[in-house]
């Protein structure tokens, strides 16, 4: 399931500012703020774009309010409440003044970018995130991004499957439901 190559990583992108810049659970256990948050920022970033470069603290900090704020709306999708994802990311869209504009560089051919004039690192990325996230929900497909569903993990996914049945973040939380499943299935009687 591809949207479009650049905006498939640019949705990749939000999924992994979410879940290495906000707090509260991960596979089972507590998900503190990290302490290196401009490490964890540029994970985030790598999770689309590989050989991004590394942030300063600064970018790293703005970088962790544009996640908390992305992170409401797959929680608002996750609930079934598309029309507030929907207000959350078109505030962020009016914010970074968003607009599309064709681009080449890097020896890369033409592609969108999605930034506002003379915005910072961190408020480019928030209008290239928020337009990534704005392409997914105004399609049929709005119910690809999700919040994982294992206990104890709030981690944040966007499904890419052909039939859009995930329902967890990752392969090690699905193997802990199941794993506890099985379990469960041998204590009875």
């Amino acid at each position: 399931m591809d949207f479009n190559s650049h905006a498939d990583a640019i949705v990749r992108v939000a999924v992994g500012l979410v879940n290495e810049l906000t707090p509260g659970e991960r596979r089972g256990r507590a998900f503190p703020l990290p302490r290196d948050l401009a490490a964890a920022a540029a994970e985030g970033l790598r999770t689309g774009y590989p050989n991004h470069r590394e942030v300063t603290e600064g970018e790293a900090g703005e970088l962790a309010e544009i996640a908390a704020r992305l992170r409401g709306v797959f929680d608002a999708v996750a609930t079934g409440d598309v029309d507030a994802a929907a207000m959350q990311v078109n505030g962020l869209l009016e914010e970074t003044r968003a607009r599309p504009l064709l681009d080449r560089h890097d020896g890369e051919p033409w592609h969108l970018h999605f930034h506002g004039p003379g915005g910072t690192m961190a408020g480019d990325w928030a209008a290239s995130c928020a337009t990534g996230l704005a392409i997914v929900l105004g399609s049929e497909f709005h119910d690809r991004l999700g919040v994982c569903t294992a206990p104890h993990c709030d981690r944040v996914y966007v499904d890419v499957s052909r039939n859009g049945t995930r329902r967890f973040c990752g392969t090690a939380c699905q193997n802990r439901v199941k794993t506890a499943a099985f379990r469960a299935r041998g204590r009875v009687p």
